[in-house]
């Protein structure tokens, strides 16, 4: 089959390239062109300041679009680069292959069919980690970074730490990255998923040479550890920004907004449960686990079997402009418990989450105490209204 007319339309006609970012790999640097020739002209080499033969290689190639730097920058930066000179240049999408050789051109047709499947998204190159050649210390950064990722974004991808893959480098073109290393191919792929930009994977072949024969930049304490701190501010990111956002997204939306409507007022359930629904709510949201207060509180409505809308309205009692007055009566109430060294707040402007460090116990034992008189009071009350209410509706609709 002629592949090279076969998939050069292709490969135009989505606007799509292939990606080869290079560094000191002029043993195999001409055979992974040559194969990537046999489907697509459509090629563009980022040489990160290597310092063998690739420049000499390279003018074989000038009808390839390249791109030329002389310090060596990283694999991230490389990529980073690419991706802005393949939008200049008009492409949609760029397909990244690694120059050392360990990914073969025959399987850049499954990239394309998946493609045009699936509509726009981000499609990572699969390999099998079960094969006798892959290293041992590839084996576990892969099941590492594989956990992490389901962590940061919530989705399952047997792969993470393929460099073989297709980025939809339009919709990221305006996404401002900050690393450069080998790193940056975790957070480019959480940095979607957070887009919204849909993560699909298809299998592809890997070949890894011989110990003695194989060449590697990845300096395994250098850069474990700069993987390690981008996955624990990911994570801080996840928990604190975009599983919060996440949620509010979901709120808004009409057909979340009304079914979450619906279970609040189910009027199928007791009044009994309601009350405790919302006064559960209240607790949860006033006492002092900031940040993991909703989450918990959905965890547990749902351990409970409690009414979880009324829940989740309910622990928006600590919203931001209600913190100030939940701080204050928490050290008022604080008081009460403790009697030495107690500081008199005044409610004004100053009051913010760093007051609670100036006596923490008071605060502590006062937020836990209001937390459970509220949660009394708001179920009494709903407990109260909801009899009323519902006992009024159904004596209307005997009449």
């Amino acid at each position: 089959m002629d592949y090279k007319s076969t998939y050069q339309e292709k490969f135009k006609s989505l606007k799509i390239c292939v990606l080869i970012p290079t560094y000191n790999n002029a043993a195999t640097l001409k055979s992974v062109i040559g194969s990537v020739l046999e489907y697509t002209n459509e090629i563009i080499i980022v040489n990160d300041g290597s310092t063998d033969a690739t420049a000499s290689i390279l003018l074989e190639y000038s009808f390839l679009k390249q791109v030329n730097y002389s310090n060596n920058k990283g694999k991230g930066w490389a990529l980073r680069t690419g991706f802005k000179y393949a939008c200049e240049q008009g492409y949609d999408y760029a397909i990244t292959i690694d120059s050392d050789g360990q990914h073969f051109a025959k399987d850049l047709p499954v990239f394309i069919e998946k493609l045009e499947s699936e509509g726009s998204c981000l499609i990572i190159g699969a390999r099998n980690m079960n094969q006798s050649s892959v290293p041992g210390k590839s084996s576990f950064g892969h099941k590492f970074s594989n956990f992490w990722y389901w962590v940061e974004t919530g989705l399952k991808v047997p792969d993470t730490q393929s460099g073989y893959r297709l980025y939809p480098i339009k919709l990221l073109n305006k996404t401002s990255f900050y690393t450069r290393k080998f790193e940056f191919e975790i957070e480019v792929i959480v940095r979607a998923a957070w887009k919204g930009i849909k993560i699909e994977s298809v299998p592809v072949s890997v070949y890894y040479a011989p110990s003695g024969e194989r060449v590697t930049h990845f300096r395994p304490f250098k850069d474990f550890t700069r993987i390690s701190i981008l996955n624990t501010l990911l994570v801080l990111i996840t928990f604190l920004y975009i599983n919060p956002r996440n949620f509010l997204r979901a709120i808004f939306k009409q057909e979340t907004y009304t079914k979450l409507k619906n279970e609040a007022l189910n009027r199928d359930e007791s009044n009994i449960l309601s009350a405790v629904s919302v006064g559960f709510g209240v607790f949860m949201g006033i006492i002092p686990i900031w940040g993991f207060q909703l989450i918990t509180a959905i965890a547990l409505s749902v351990l409970f079997r409690l009414n979880k809308a009324l829940v989740i309205i309910s622990a928006n009692i600590s919203l931001p402009p209600l913190i100030p007055f939940i701080i204050f009566l928490s050290y008022k109430v604080g008081a009460l418990w403790i009697t030495d060294n107690t500081i008199e707040l005044n409610f004004t402007s100053d009051i913010t989450i760093e007051s609670i460090h100036e006596n923490f116990l008071q605060y502590l034992y006062g937020s836990i105490t209001l937390a459970i008189g509220s949660a009394l009071s708001f179920g009494i009350i709903t407990y109260l209204l909801l009899t009323i209410f519902r006992k009024k509706k159904t004596t209307y609709a005997n009449e």
